[in-house]
């Protein structure tokens, strides 16, 4: 029996059969009535949520679908509120995109829009890494970017990513604002576009070294790289836009002997070689592993499809590659970085890092040991960001910042993770470490004994399309109502509820205020200071559980079985919380 079509769905389908899209779309469409009642209301059941980072959604026809349609009507309404915020001066803004597919599609239209509202446009002439694009913001003194990006997500996605005049991604008040403009714009027929082609400008490699001068102006460990400069590493740009700028980076810090794996430097959207192009798993690594396996290999990195994100992997004492999780990743660099800032005399008590609310607490451990100060904030850049330009007046002095989801900054001409600049400070990392007589694993271990071997891990359920999103909001509402009173033997000593701002000691019954802006988080902190958090994510249908697990390590040869006895408390946290 032929499935039921929403009349509700039917209606905003038809619209799209009558009104003013191109052939193509109207055939795709019309199919999906006649063929696809399922995908048919999958596509138009809703418009694709312009949110706090923009848009990111499945490619295809329909209203919840990336297309031309969606990203000009997006566009428009970004315009419109660049107009009002910028009221009487010459607009600027810059437009990039990875290598998914139609990301060049989606540039361009948005470049037209851009240039067909009044605005200066700076348009990179094929793909570039979102770190880029932040970078080009600050130093052409624009009042806005795009990135047209999914970043890590599947091939059928994509995504489009609002930046402000600091380089970050937008925040309050601006993003709501946003919002409200694009939210006014529910007719094709209110998108400018097709006029002023001469406001669009290319911005091409003579750029790229500017940037690139910059990376290079972070090297810490010059002596050690020129010791070590033919240290064997692998590199993977995963078919994304770090394939030409991470080697470059590598080159200009002094590395000579740098492997590229051929068959991920090929840009493709499809990603033919990877179920999914994330660094985070380790089936994406795998044949940069493998070719390290061949090559003897001390040191494997990889990018995302934009080039945010960095992977790390590194040989163990048996010659197993050890991919580094987001945590040890971002406590490798942030010790790096204070050590290095500490040993050259740059530290004065001014300086601070940044971590989010589900990253490692081990973080806070290693920059407090250097005196350096430590802020929280919720998941995401722009919040990393937001603390550094309150800082910045205030006479701070930013060292660096990360999360666990595989994203570093390592400083202040970008305000977005670089895996560009981070590559380059891992290898000089590696680097350092040989001088000290250390490999990179042996030095994440030293780093366990001396700050206590904390271990961190994840579960993601994945509930796709309306339904799925429904299912999530119904898991909140639900931990919210029945929270955990257990967990690993130890009992919930406090709950923590960013959507209210409330922080509650349970065994006083004291109620303190969370100093951040509220967002859909809840986070339960055991007596023994386990840490489990749930959120939602921002960017895919998924529902995120985090774990933090932590022991003493007296020596590192004890790490094997301190590590067992770590993991066999997250596979109870998981079966306590039923998440096996």
């Amino acid at each position: 029996m032929a499935t039921a079509i929403d009349e509700k769905v039917l209606n905003k389908a038809r619209i799209w059969l009558n009104g003013n899209y191109d052939e193509a779309t109207k055939r795709a469409v019309k199919s999906l009535i006649d063929n696809d009642p399922n995908e048919l209301t999958e596509s138009f059941y809703r418009d694709l949520e312009f949110g706090t980072a923009g848009l990111r959604g499945i490619m295809g026809v329909g209203t919840n679908r990336m297309n031309i349609y969606t990203v000009g009507m997006a566009t428009q309404g970004l315009a419109n509120y660049l107009s009002k915020a910028f009221a009487g001066q010459e607009i600027r803004v810059v437009v990039s995109h990875d290598c998914r597919n139609h990301s060049r599609e989606f540039a361009e239209r948005t470049a037209d829009i851009l240039a067909s509202n009044g605005f200066r446009v700076l348009l990179f002439d094929s793909l570039r890494p979102t770190p880029e694009l932040s970078f080009a913001i600050r130093e052409l003194k624009c009042q806005s970017g795009v990135m047209i990006t999914a970043s890590h997500n599947p091939r059928e996605y994509n995504g489009y990513k609002v930046f402000w005049s600091d380089g970050s991604q937008v925040v309050a008040p601006h993003d709501r604002n946003i919002m409200d403009e694009v939210a006014k714009i529910t007719d094709v027929e209110q998108i400018r576009h097709g006029e002023h082609a001469e406001n669009i400008t290319l911005l091409d490699e003579k750029f790229d070294e500017t940037f690139l001068a910059c990376v290079k102006s972070l090297s810490l460990s010059p002596e050690a790289v020129a010791a070590h400069h033919d240290m064997k590493i692998v590199y993977t740009p995963l078919h994304g836009c770090g394939y030409r700028l991470v080697p470059e980076a590598l080159r200009g810090f002094g590395f000579t002997n740098v492997s590229l794996v051929a068959e991920q430097t090929v840009i493709d959207g499809n990603f033919p070689t990877v179920e999914s192009p994330n660094p985070e798993e380790r089936t994406a690594m795998r044949m940069a592993i493998e070719q390290a396996v061949r090559e003897r290999a001390e040191l494997v990195l990889a990018t995302d499809p934009d080039s945010d994100r960095l992977g790390v992997a590194v040989p163990d004492e048996n010659g197993e590659y050890v991919l580094l999780n987001g945590n040890q990743t971002c406590v490798l660099l942030t010790y790096y970085l204070c050590r290095r800032w500490s040993e050259l005399g740059r530290l004065n008590g001014k300086q601070f890092v940044v971590k989010t609310i589900v990253t490692s607490d081990m973080v806070a451990e290693v920059a407090r040991r250097f005196g350096v100060q430590v802020y929280e904030c919720l998941t995401g850049f722009k919040y990393i960001a937001g603390i550094i330009r309150r800082q910045e007046p205030l006479g701070g002095e930013y060292i660096g910042g990360g999360e666990e989801s595989f994203g570093y900054l390592p400083e202040t001409f970008v305000r977005d993770k670089d895996a560009v600049s981070s590559c380059a400070l891992a290898a000089e990392a590696a680097a350092w470490a040989r001088s000290q007589g250390m490999t990179l694993w042996q030095l994440v271990k030293q780093l366990y004994v001396e700050f206590g071997f904390y271990k961190e891990g994840l579960v993601s359920l994945v509930r796709k399309g309306k339904e799925g999103q429904e299912e999530i909001r119904q898991m909140m509402a639900d931990w919210r109502k029945t929270p955990p009173r257990i967990i690993a033997g130890s009992s919930v000593a406090r709950i923590r509820d960013y959507s209210t701002g409330e922080d509650c000691d349970l065994t006083t019954g004291k109620v303190t205020p969370i100093e951040m802006e509220r967002s859909n988080v809840l986070q339960f902190v055991t007596a023994d200071k386990t840490v489990v958090s749930v959120r939602p994510s921002g960017t895919e249908p998924k529902i995120k559980f985090y774990f933090s697990v932590h022991e003493p390590l007296a020596s590192t040869d004890e790490y094997d079985v301190v590590d067992a006895k770590l993991e066999a408390k997250l596979d109870r946290i998981r079966h306590d919380l039923k998440l096996e």
